[in-house]
């Protein structure tokens, strides 16, 4: 019998394919100062990384501070008016959330994303409803890879930590997640650049797809 009650991911680029908004986005600044657009094959794998880092990605280190506010506004302006115009789940997202709601057990969200921009985006993918925890990036004191989120989504979710599995496509993921006493898993689909070694970030185990997860919470993985 598995000893797993609950399931917590993180958002973009684990439960949310968000890279195609958050591109429209940067191009939207990029466009706006006369620039080419950039492709996905840019940007895809660093979108987790966060506004700040896509656009200093887009134009540069060395940016007038002014500069860079402007255009930090823009960009989240037009993300958070157009959060769900290409964002979708992963393939299989759904399946995997009806086999656990089917089986008792409760699944959460843990993200670094602020709730300004989660919230409407959970709404957008109807899951607001079904989540037993959503955790932000300004919902508690402290960001991952604090443990300090994912001990709060346990206590929403009514389960203890070690109950927890928590899947997530970067290396504060898995480090919150492990600090939390949580059992951790890269989601080998997700925002991954070619920079980063997952091999080391001391995972408990990595997925390949969505359903790979029911593996580990049915207890058929160590």
């Amino acid at each position: 019998m598995s000893r797993y009650q609950c399931v917590l991911f993180d958002l973009d680029g684990t439960l949310a394919h968000t890279a195609g908004d958050l591109l429209a986005a940067l191009n939207h600044v990029l466009e706006s100062e006369g620039r080419a657009p950039l492709p996905m094959s840019a940007v895809r794998d660093y979108v987790s990384h966060g506004s700040n880092y896509l656009l200093r990605l887009a134009f540069g280190e060395d940016q007038p501070e002014e500069d860079f506010a402007r255009r930090r506004k823009l960009f989240l302006d037009r993300y958070r008016d157009n959060i769900c115009e290409y964002t979708r789940l992963f393939p299989g997202t759904s399946a995997v959330l009806a086999e656990i709601e089917r089986s008792g057990g409760r699944w959460g969200v843990v993200t670094n994303k602020p709730s300004f921009l989660t919230d409407p985006l959970i709404y957008e993918l109807e899951l607001e409803e079904r989540a037993a925890c959503i955790i932000s990036g300004d919902t508690t004191d402290e960001t991952k890879p604090h443990p300090l989120p994912m001990l709060t989504a346990a206590e929403q979710a009514g389960v203890p930590p070690e109950a927890c599995i928590y899947v997530g496509d970067a290396e504060r993921d898995i480090a919150a997640g492990n600090a939390a006493g949580m059992t951790t898993l890269i989601a080998d689909w997700g925002y991954i650049d070619a920079g980063q070694s997952p091999e080391s970030w001391g995972a408990d185990g990595r997925v390949a797809n969505m359903h790979e997860i029911l593996d580990w919470y049915h207890g058929r993985r160590p």
